[in-house]
Order: structure tokens, then sequence, then C-alpha cells
């Protein structure tokens, strides 16, 4: 398909695609729109950065007509705020020349202000699962009008544990919708997913679950520990012409900060941090900063892997290989969009050598390695999870179970070797004292007590 124009959408999605600058569309958008528009339930797999949100939206925006209703009717779930903000924007430029009403819920912020918003009346809620389940329940929002759901980024959602919330929410949505569901890859929770609450959903996928996009270079080194890593990070990221937005991921908030600090004390104005436990203005902040090239690194964890698209990452670093496979290709996903060339790094020590070999067998790829350059130290210095643990085999006090008792050993007196039966009330007092079992025949007690 050469352009827009074959999709026979209106002259307001037509105008709004063309100020968007987007002449041909993608594979994945060719696939969904006439399966989103014929209104059959749809799981649509494609690598990050190929245009999944105007995949869906697009068919959506074209059957939406205009209405006064309060209640929304279209729905929309996200698995962080930070995509609710992004998924917001996006279709406010896609319905830039039409009536269309959106609205985002996400938490971390005062819910009433989100309450007075929906009270107001919208066409679009996109939200995260539990932010939309608390104003549910407050009964500020109402779901029965929903005709289409649509979850994003799919196996992130159930990776992060939503599964329970999505199963609430959907007690409270009418049977009768349609569920667009689209995602990076394709997992067994899913399957579990749709076998137990869709029927008949069609499946479109223009890449094999888990393989990256072409445009992206992917290097790995094996490095001995943490400090070293951290040594690499300052050496390389002193050549700001070549690593001139680098986004740097980490496997948890601990990591985060201890990174941030350590690369601050030489990147001061140009380093920015962002984790779950930060406040959310000062993550939407750090984001438009680094968004915008204010900050040229930013140090994360998986909470920016989640469908953010950001504008022309030269670099994303694995500071630490992440357990699921899956999660590696949202990371590297940040790079590389829009047909833009972008590069990945993954550092490993020898424990997460089983964690990348994982990765390379979703991806049937083997990453090529670097070697490790010369002029980089190797840090002596170890983290506490990285410092070997004491034994101790000669300790007369903790006896080995294997070994054989010696001539002090006895075995414990007749009264010692009573089992616990509970308090006396339950053994003997309940017993003494219960109600007898007559069954209506008052010579039952006499009769069991002579046998």
């Amino acid at each position: 398909m050469q352009s827009f124009d074959e999709f026979n959408i209106s002259n307001q999605l037509q105008n709004a695609i063309t100020d968007l600058g987007f002449e041909t569309p993608t594979p994945i958008q060719v696939e969904a729109f006439p399966v989103v528009a014929s209104g059959k339930d749809i799981v649509g797999i494609a690598q990050t950065g190929t245009g999944k949100t105007l995949a869906y939206m697009l068919p959506i925006l074209q059957q939406l007509s205009f209405s006064k209703q309060i209640q929304p009717r279209v729905l929309v779930l996200v698995p962080t705020r930070e995509l609710v903000v992004q998924v917001v924007e996006e279709i406010e430029k896609f319905a830039k020349y039409s009536s269309v009403r959106v609205i985002g819920v996400y938490g971390g912020v005062n819910m009433n202000r989100q309450k007075e918003e929906v009270a107001q009346g919208c066409d679009i809620v996109v939200a995260t699962p539990g932010r939309l389940y608390d104003l549910v329940l407050s009964r500020a929002l109402q779901l029965k009008s929903v005709k289409k759901l649509v979850i994003d980024e799919v196996d992130v959602m159930l990776d992060l544990g939503f599964r329970f919330q999505l199963t609430n929410i959907f007690d409270l949505l009418p049977e009768r919708r349609q569920n667009i569901m689209f995602s990076a890859t394709m997992t067994d929770e899913i399957d579990a997913l749709i076998q137990d609450f869709f029927l008949n959903t069609e499946k479109i996928s223009v890449a094999v679950s888990g393989t990256p996009l072409d445009t992206i270079s992917q290097q790995a080194m094996a490095v001995p520990n943490f400090y070293s890593k951290v040594n690499l990070l300052l050496h390389i990221l002193q050549d700001k012409e070549l690593y001139d937005k680098v986004l740097v991921f980490v496997s948890n908030k601990k990591n985060a900060d201890l990174i941030f600090e350590l690369l601050a004390a030489r990147f001061a104005d140009e380093i920015c941090v962002i984790h779950s436990n930060k406040s959310q203005n000062y993550r939407l902040r750090s984001i438009k900063q680094f968004d915008e090239g204010t900050n040229r690194i930013l140090v994360t964890t998986d909470v920016m892997a989640r469908g953010l698209d950001l504008n022309e990452i030269s670099h994303v670093i694995n500071f630490d290989t992440p357990s699921f496979p899956e999660n590696y290709m949202h990371r590297i996903g940040r790079t590389g969009r829009a047909e833009k060339e972008g590069n990945s790094l993954l550092l490993y020590t020898e424990k997460e050598t089983n964690a990348k070999e994982a990765i390379e067998r979703l991806m049937e790829y083997k990453i090529p390695l670097l070697a490790w350059p010369s002029e980089v130290s190797v840090s002596k210095e170890l983290t506490s999870e990285e410092q070997p643990k004491l034994t101790e085999p000669n300790n007369p006090i903790k006896r080995n179970v294997d070994t054989e008792a010696g001539s002090g050993f006895h075995e414990k007196k007749e009264k010692n070797k009573q089992v616990n039966q509970g308090g006396s009330y339950k053994r003997i007092i309940k017993k003494k004292y219960k109600k007898p079992k007559t069954k209506g025949d008052k010579n039952y007690n006499k009769r069991n007590k002579k046998k």
C-alpha cells in the first residue's frame, strides 16, 4: 500500500496524518485496519516502533461519530502512567480536526481532579488499570457504554501482574464489545487470557514474536562486576558526539539511584533518573528534558521500556541483563524507531550469562561480542550481592547431619517427646461439656455409654 488514501478515511483524519508527516502506512497498520474496522476481536503482534498506536486508533476514530454523551465509548488500557500521557497526546494529534474528546487517568496524582474531568464527558478514556478501577468503584466513571476495549502492551500488562485487575475490569464492561490487543511479543499468558475471556480472536503478526527491528545494531560485552560496568559507562559516555542521546536500563530502583550518583559526578548537567519511587511530576519533567535534548543521559528501570516513543535515541545500554527476554525486546525497542538507525549494548556478568542466552534464543540471533577496552580499568570493588558468602565448615556449634552422634548424645525423655495438641479447652473442656448428640432418640447417649 502506497499511501493512507487507500484506507478510505475521512478528510479530517487524512489532514491530521498529513500534518504529522506520515506518508506510507506500516505493515501492522495495513494488516490491522480492516480487521479492527470489521469489529472482530484482534491480537496484533509487531515490533516496537512500528506505529501500533495508529494501527488500532485510526479505524476506531474513523468509526467514532459525534456524540454528547457523558460516558466513554472507547477504553484504552496501558501499563504505565507515562504511556497514558503519550497515548493521549497521540490521539489528540490524530483527532486534531475532529470533535473527539479524550481523557487520560492514572495513579500518583489527585483523583478528585480526574473525577471532575470525567464528569464533563469524554469519548475515549486512556487509563492504567488501578486508577480506572478506583474511578469506577467511586461511581465517578461508568463503563456500560464502552463498545471497544483496547489493551496496549498486553504482554507487559501480564508481566507486571495486572491480570487480576484486568479480569475485574472485564466484569464491569458490557459483554458485547470489541476486544483489541497489541503487543511486541506473543506469550503463553496472552494465549491463556484469550482462551479464558475472548471468542474467535483473529491474530495478526507482521513479524515473528521476539524479532527486533532491522534498524537496531546490537552488541554485547562480558564485564566482571558492577563497578567495572560503571567504569565502562564513564569511559564511553565521554564521546558526546557518538553517544548523543543514551537510555541506560537497570534492573531495580536501588541500582538506578546508585548509578545516577556515580555518573552525575562527571556528567552532572547531562543526566537524569526515573523510577517508580519518583513523583509523577518529576518523572514527566525528566522525560520531557531527555526528549527535548536538555539531558543527554537517562538512567531508568523498566518503567521506561513500556511503549514510550522518544525522539531519536542513539543508544540503549542494558546495564543489567533482564531476567525476562521479552523485557530486552521492549528496552532496545526505544531506539531505531521510525526506520532510523539505533544501537544497543548489553553488559553481562558471568551470573547473567544464562539470561543473555535466553534472549538470544528468543530472537534466534547471536549478539556480536565486543572486547573489553584496554584503557578501562577493571574494578576490584564488589557490591554486597557480588561478595562471596562466608561459610563455616568447622563450626563446633553446628552439627553436621551426616555425622554420627557422639557419646554425649542421648534421646529425649518420654515427657519431652509429647506432641503439642493445642490448648486444654479443645482437648478436655469441650469434650467434657459438649452438647450430647441425641438425634431425636433420648436413649442414644445411654446406649453409647453401655457400649
